[in-house]
Order: C-alpha cells, then sequence, then structure tokens
C-alpha cells in the first residue's frame, strides 16, 4: 500500500514508535477502520511473512489470471502443478455427506472423483466380491446344499467356523469401505483401514490351517478325528455321504445303519475319506492364499489413498479463523508499512511499498490513512 496515498508517515521515525492506522491497535477489536466492529480480522495477520510473493495474490484459472484477490484453490484442481489447497471464500468445510443425497444443493456442480478415490473404488468392489462370494459357499455348505457338505461340516468345522467369520467380516467392511467412498467420509475409511488387516488374519487362517493339517501327518489326524473327536453321530453322516461303512471295515469304528451292518459289502471309510479330504483341503487353501495378494492390493489401498478421496487431504479446509481475506491483508501491510518505516524512514518505505503495490496488483486493499501520531 503506498503511503503517498494514504498520507505521510512520522517525519521522525527513529524517535519513538512508528505511526499506526487512526485508533487501531492490534489486540485491540473493532480499532481498525477496514474491519466492521462485527468483523475480525484473519489469525494470519499473527503470522506476517517477511516479503510478499506475486503468487501470494494472484492466480491463473482456465487461462485466466485473477488479480487483486488472494491466492486460493482446492477442489478439482488440487494437484495441479503449482495449485494451493487453500479453499475459497465460500466453500465450507464437509466430512461426513457431501453431495445431493442429504438434502444439498443441487445446483452446485458435482465433484469429480479422484484417481484415488476410483482406486478405492476398484479395490472395494474386489473386495466385496470375494467376500460375498466366499460367504455363500459358506453358508451354502452349513445348510448342506453342496454334494457330500455335511462330510465338510463334520470332519472340517474348525475350518469352516474361521472361513465364515473371515466372510462375514469381509462383507461388513466392504459396506463400511462404501459408506466411506460414497459419502467421503474418512471416519468411515478410518475403520475401513483398520478393519482390513482383521479380514487380512481371518483370511490366512483358514488357508494356515488347512495347508498344515493336508501336510503333516493327515492320516493320523483323521485316525484321531474318527476315533475320538466326530462320535456316533458324526462316523454316521461321513459313512451316508460317501457310501462306506467302518473305518476299515464294518467291524471297526462303525456306526449301525440301514446300509452299514455286519455283513455289509460296503468298503471301509478310510481311503475314501482321505482322499476326500486330500482333495478338499488342497483346494480350500489354494483358494485362501491366492486371495491374499488381492487383499494386500486392497489394503495398501486404503492405507495410501484414504485420506484423499478428496482433493484435500485430511478435512482439508483451512480453518475460517485463518483465511486470508482482502481486510486481513490490508492489515497485514500495514505493519508491514510500519517496519518498513521503522527501518528505513519515510522516504525508502514509500517508495518500497509504492513498488509492492505496483508489483503485486494490490490497488484492490482498502486504503487506511495514517497521520503523524508517534
Amino acid at each position: 500500500m503506498s503511503v503517498a496515498d494514504r498520507g505521510s508517515f512520522s517525519n521522525a521515525p527513529n524517535q519513538g514508535s512508528p505511526s499506526h492506522p487512526p485508533g487501531f491497535r492490534y489486540g485491540s477489536p473493532g480499532g481498525s477502520p477496514l474491519l466492521s466492529p462485527a468483523d475480525s480480522s484473519s489469525l494470519t495477520v499473527n503470522y506476517l511473512p517477511t516479503k510478499f510473493g506475486a503468487g501470494l495474490v494472484s492466480r491463473k484459472r482456465h487461462g485466466k489470471e485473477l488479480l487483486g484477490m488472494p491466492k486460493q484453490g482446492g477442489g478439482r484442481d488440487a494437484f495441479k502443478a503449482n495449485e494451493p489447497r487453500m479453499p475459497g471464500a465460500s466453500e465450507e468445510d464437509y466430512d461426513g455427506t457431501q453431495g445431493v443425497w442429504f438434502g444439498h444443493n443441487s445446483k452446485k456442480p458435482v465433484l469429480r472423483w479422484t484417481r484415488f478415490k476410483w482406486i478405492m473404488f476398484v479395490a472395494n468392489i474386489f473386495l466385496t466380491i470375494y467376500s460375498m462370494v466366499a460367504l455363500i459357499f459358506c453358508l451354502l455348505t452349513w445348510f448342506l446344499v453342496w454334494d457330500r457338505a455335511n462330510v465338510v461340516r463334520v470332519g472340517n468345522t474348525e475350518e469352516l467356523i474361521v472361513s465364515t467369520i473371515a466372510a462375514s467380516l469381509g462383507v461388513v467392511t466392504s459396506l463400511v469401505g462404501w459408506a466411506g467412498i460414497l459419502l467421503n467420509n474418512r471416519g468411515f475409511l478410518a475403520w475401513y483401514t483398520f478393519l482390513l488387516w482383521i479380514c487380512f488374519a481371518f483370511l490366512v487362517a483358514p488357508g494356515y490351517i488347512t495347508y498344515r493339517k493336508r501336510t503333516f501327518n493327515l492320516e493320523g489326524k483323521l485316525n484321531r478325528q474318527w476315533s475320538q473327536s466326530i462320535g456316533a453321530a458324526g462316523r454316521l453322516s461321513i459313512q451316508n455321504q460317501l457310501e462306506c461303512c467302518g473305518y476299515f471295515s464294518p467291524f471297526v469304528l462303525a456306526t449301525v445303519s440301514q446300509t452299514c451292518y455286519a455283513r455289509s459289502i460296503l468298503p471301509g471309510c478310510k481311503g475314501l475319506y482321505m482322499r476326500y479330504e486330500r482333495i478338499i483341503l488342497r483346494r480350500w487353501f489354494t483358494i485362501a492364499f491366492a486371495l491374499v495378494p488381492l487383499h494386500l492390493f486392497v489394503m495398501t489401498s486404503a492405507l495410501l489413498c484414504s485420506n484423499h478421496v478428496t482433493y484435500r487431504f485430511g478435512k482439508g479446509m483451512t480453518p475460517k479463523a485463518y483465511r486470508l481475506d482482502l481486510s486481513s491483508m490490508a492489515v497485514i501491510m500495514d505493519s508491514y508499512a510500519d517496519q518498513l518505516v521503522e527501518r528505513y524512514g519515510n522516504d525508502v518505505a514509500s517508495e518500497i511499498i509504492a513498488k509492492s503495490r505496483s508489483n503485486l496488483h494490490l490497488d484492490a486493499l482498502p486504503d487506511v490513512p495514517y497521520d503523524n501520531r508517534h
């Protein structure tokens, strides 16, 4: 701001304090002639820069240079080169519900999705698909829809329970992810990222259990299971499903039924049961471990992209108390002028400030008259 345009500074700059705008003292509300008594200047004035760059007060948007306004930004252009993150004066903080779904003004332009949001969207589609498919398979097994599903329910109860929990947790996590992605809610996305780690643990668990069971002494484990764990009802279910009788023969650990009795010609269940278990366990851990890279992709996407679901980091909005407007710029320039007067005197200060106004296009700033008071 030109000192010549606003009045003259003190003729004795080194004798006492520098001149100030009439009636204005920092810390005294309503003292500035720039601000109405009901307004307050931005808290940015408490962090005065040592100099002003041209980028502070001018910007280019769509090929047009906007002068005389604080540099702002954000929105769909926030990740362009040399683009600031400062929101516009009329922009409000949004974190939770955004858009026309909840009664917002439908005339506002629809926000474009960021590439981070698209990555999370695709990743969550994968999570939803394989979680839903796994849950459907588990439920169909529990309800005995598959052929020989009762063999799995009796002989692989532990693995089936863990797999059902993993699939259910994956579905719940995907729903939390959809809520965070579609509503731009970083609270939901934080829980989504955390739950993905728990899903990962439950995804690996059935794969590890089935791999260990099949690889290390499967025969001994099935012998112990048949003789001690599944009981008579479990043996009867496996006998009916595999069409066998007893473990080695109808005379060894057999449960009597209409098809299994002393003179039955059905073979023992050990060979059939072991071959079936080898097949089902191999498929089980293969599917579980095959999903690990895909789930790691989902986890990585959530970790890297959840804070960029919109074009602003975090909530992304500079607090209103710290937003720079024209009035606050005037206050900052006043303080800048006082410092120049105190250090260099009236003549040098007038020349520097006049040149600053010309270079920075600050003619739009309101003038604050100075007097000769010390």
